[in-house]
């Protein structure tokens, strides 16, 4: 046991060491000589969707949390399932991502200026940022050189994405693993602040908590009372903002719910139960104490350098859902 328990301790630790090595050959300014105007082209076509769409910013910023949680940020959210096998695309935490037509539209503008230059995994770091600074969110500059992965497998995502079932013990070693701090955990869950849920990634906290027909002590009773008039027993359907009033825009409004108890899920609620993470939701309650939209720029760019392939390690992708 005691072996076993070194060997799990030196493959994470051997993982997140990968990792950073391989971050290293990422910078900002990457493609300055290859492709130089690669973040104006991408901005435009951002612009051109989420301005007609502002919902779509809360799955692009997804998309791209998704994929750095699996395989490391390689693009590899962006395959297609082929016949032989699923990919990430097909698992349930990933059926309501919506978004792929952008990462598409961008890709192919920048086939048409710098052919087999910019990886998929880099437009979609760079979508991200723009979805979000598009919504009134912080923009922050993003390190480039990322190469496409040519491996995506559906249980993969279904094993490492966090759930929102998930308590602080269980999120704060998913993070860790891949090198992220607790600080990076609490920052980015103030992604929340944007976007849609369906009921049943928090329906069992209204109606069936502990497997005995009860509500979850954890969350305002009367926020409960307003969620089941939205949200029946077992529905698989009906969305609810995350953010209400406010879901279509990036603000420090997240944490203002957390603290009243009315964060979502259990992993939005499970903020309030460690030290660190209680103090940090806290502290964003007043404008001038708030340091969420520099924080949560430095915490993206964290994110962004796990497990990278660079160098001549995966591939540029022709198109983000084949591989070549």
């Amino acid at each position: 046991m005691a072996t076993l328990k070194f060997l799990s301790i030196f493959i994470i630790y051997f993982a997140i060491l990968f990792g950073l090595v391989h971050s290293q050959g990422l910078q900002v300014g990457y493609y300055k000589k290859t492709c130089p105007n690669v973040e104006e082209i991408v901005k435009k076509v951002v612009d051109d969707y989420v301005s007609l769409a502002p919902t779509l910013a809360a799955p692009l910023l997804r998309m791209h949390f998704h994929d750095c949680f699996v395989r490391g940020c390689d693009g590899s959210v962006l395959l297609n399932s082929t016949k032989s096998s699923k990919s990430e695309k097909d698992a349930i935490a990933n059926l309501s991502l919506r978004g792929f037509q952008v990462i598409d539209a961008a890709k192919s503008a920048l086939e048409k200026k710098c052919p087999g230059i910019v990886s998929c995994a880099d437009i979609l770091a760079v979508v991200a940022r723009d979805a979000v600074s598009l919504i009134n969110g912080p923009t922050w500059q993003v390190p480039l050189g990322r190469r496409d992965g040519r491996v995506s497998i559906l249980s993969e995502a279904t094993t490492n994405l966090p759930t929102p079932f998930d308590n602080f013990t269980t999120l704060k070693t998913r993070f860790g693993a891949l090198g992220l701090s607790v600080k990076d955990l609490v920052v980015l869950s103030g992604g929340h602040t944007i976007g849609v849920s369906h009921c049943f990634s928090f329906g069992s906290r209204l109606y069936n908590f502990t497997g005995k027909g009860d509500m979850d002590p954890n969350m305002d009773q009367k926020y409960i009372a307003q969620l089941k008039t939205k949200c029946k027993p077992n529905d698989l359907t009906t969305t609810v903002e995350m953010d209400p009033g406010s879901f279509k825009t990036f603000d420090t409004d997240y944490y203002t719910l957390v603290s009243k108890k009315r964060g979502l899920f259990v992993s939005d609620a499970t903020l309030l139960t460690d030290t660190q993470t209680k103090a940090y939701v806290l502290a964003q309650l007043t404008s001038a104490g708030s340091t969420f939209f520099e924080d949560f720029g430095a915490s993206m760019v964290n994110m962004s350098k796990i497990g990278v392939l660079t160098g001549k390690s995966g591939e540029i992708r022709k198109k983000c859902a084949f591989i070549n």
